[in-house]
């Protein structure tokens, strides 16, 4: 399984409207629609800042593969100029 976290650092109060637009478009369920997804889901700092945590899980290295070939992760990479300034992915490989 592969787990990555990705910080989304939001430019100043955009956080919920980033997080909105990918409701809207639908991309959060796109991506736990896909084949070998285990988890995809956003969660908001209780200490007020501007990041916004993606937790995803995936079956394999395939699976990861096929996400970033999908049209809804490229619309994703389309709107975060718009209300992000920085992104920091970990990575982690688990049995």
């Amino acid at each position: 399984m592969i787990v990555l976290n990705v910080t989304y650092k939001c430019r100043p109060d955009l956080q919920a409207e980033f997080l909105e637009a990918i409701m809207t478009e639908g991309i959060d369920e796109a991506s736990r629609a896909e084949p070998g997804n285990l988890m995809y889901a956003y969660f908001i700092p209780v200490d007020g800042s501007d990041e916004l945590l993606l937790i995803e899980k995936w079956r394999d290295a395939g699976a990861l593969a096929g996400h970033a070939l999908q049209p809804h992760y490229a619309r994703l990479k389309e709107l975060k100029p718009e209300y992000v300034t920085d992104t920091i992915i970990e990575r982690f490989e688990l049995p």
